[in-house]
């Protein structure tokens, strides 16, 4: 007595199509599914096609070839897997502007952390395409969807990160500060975005990242992080010039700390490329030293303005959202590339590391140690609040407001 194990057809052929067609051309895997379809027979078509995952019209296509099979004048069977100049012209050569517009319509609306290699949109395929052919472009929503991945987007479902539920104008919020910075932009006036990136350890501290070395040859470092000296570097990036400035500060980070910085910026990098100017945007996050909540932050920037004759806007982020401000991307995580694996033994290593950062765009920084002292927990009265030209704007003035120089 014995037992027969039957193994069905259809596993049979699942196996030899995945062996066989990832060493075939796309013309030799046309033809070899339609020899395997009609070996089948009867309903062989669909059985093929379902299990290669390739188009029944495809595979249609590789019988006809292989009745067309033609050779050459010495016996060699014809190779060219399609005709002459045959296929369709890649749709960004016939439209190189597309890119362009589709960039444009997604900058607004990019979700996502700004470090992360993919990025996604909210808006669906065909909102989009018919968006895209208002400004005089044709693309379906599949052509559209190949594209952007093409583009590092992808479909993301919805990911539980946040603690705090999300402000109901958030998206507006994000719209309002995209419009008035290319309303600064357009207009030759400096729009720039500020921060602190995290504070680093002064000293042989291990930093996150790797680095060449000989083989089996690692750099030492402290076993324990066991520190007291840290750097605070402030940065100010100018979205218009691709351009900016590290204050690295080795105090405590206040407001005072913060406008400084940006006092900085000006005196070293600022002044020389806008000369006489009158307004300011600045876009900062909702926390930290540049908080839309501190009152020092009001009243440092209030000085500043006074000084440098400048309008000030700010525009703050929404709660939660401080990587979205374009330093976050554009600038910090250059800086964290740049010193990957590499101990910031000192101060001066700091600035140096940080001013060595260079990018394909064309990014160019400069930066500078503060060796001045921070006071931290500085108090500013009622009165002294009441004193501010403060102007808050129509949407949001806890978030959007401009301070004016004082009139003497």
């Amino acid at each position: 007595m014995y037992i027969c194990c039957m193994i069905p057809s259809a596993t049979k052929l699942d196996e030899r199509i995945k062996r066989v067609v990832p060493l075939l051309n796309e013309k030799q895997r046309r033809q070899y599914l339609a020899i395997e379809s009609e070996i089948i027979g009867h309903g062989g078509l669909l059985e093929v096609s379902k299990v290669s995952g390739l188009s029944r019209k495809a595979i249609i296509k590789g019988k006809k070839e292989l009745l067309d099979t033609t050779t050459d004048n010495n016996g060699h069977y014809n190779e060219r897997i399609r005709k002459k100049g045959g296929g369709r012209k890649n749709l960004k050569e016939k439209e190189p502007g597309l890119i362009k517009v589709l960039e444009t319509l997604l900058e607004p609306v990019t979700r996502g952390h700004p470090e992360s290699v993919l990025k996604w949109t909210c808006l669906s395929m065909r909102t989009l395409s018919a968006a895209i052919k208002t400004k005089g472009y044709t693309i379906s929503h599949t052509k559209l969807g190949e594209l952007l991945k093409e583009m590092d987007f992808s479909l993301q479902s919805n990911s539980k990160r946040l603690e705090g539920g999300d402000h109901p104008d958030r998206n507006g919020q994000f719209l309002y500060i995209n419009d008035k910075a290319k309303q600064y932009i357009a207009n030759g006036l400096p729009a720039i975005s500020v921060d602190t990136k995290k504070k680093e350890l002064i000293g042989q501290f291990k930093n996150q990242g790797k680095e060449y070395r000989p083989l089996k040859n690692p750099r030492s470092v402290n076993v324990h992080d066991f520190g007291t000296d840290k750097a605070a570097p402030y940065g100010i990036y100018d979205m218009g010039k691709n351009e900016a400035f590290v204050n690295v500060g080795i105090s405590s980070d206040t407001s005072e700390f913060a406008v400084f910085s940006i006092k900085q910026w000006w005196e070293n990098m600022g002044k020389s490329q806008y000369g006489a100017i009158d307004k300011l945007l600045i876009t900062a996050d909702g926390g930290g030293s540049n908080s839309s909540r501190t009152r020092l932050w009001k009243t440092s920037l209030q000085q500043l303005a006074n000084e440098l004759k400048l309008e000030i806007t700010v525009c703050h982020f929404p709660p939660g959202t401080s990587k979205w401000n374009k330093i976050e991307h554009r600038l910090f995580s250059y800086i964290s590339m740049n010193w990957k694996g590499q101990p910031l033994v000192d101060y001066e290593t700091v600035v140096q590391l940080i001013g060595a950062v260079k990018t394909n765009a064309g990014l160019k920084v400069k930066s500078q140690l503060d060796l001045n002292k921070y006071e931290k927990g500085k108090k500013v009265s009622d009165e002294e609040l009441e004193l501010i030209n403060l102007h808050r704007h129509e949407f949001h003035g806890e978030w959007n407001y401009t301070i004016k120089p004082q009139k003497k």
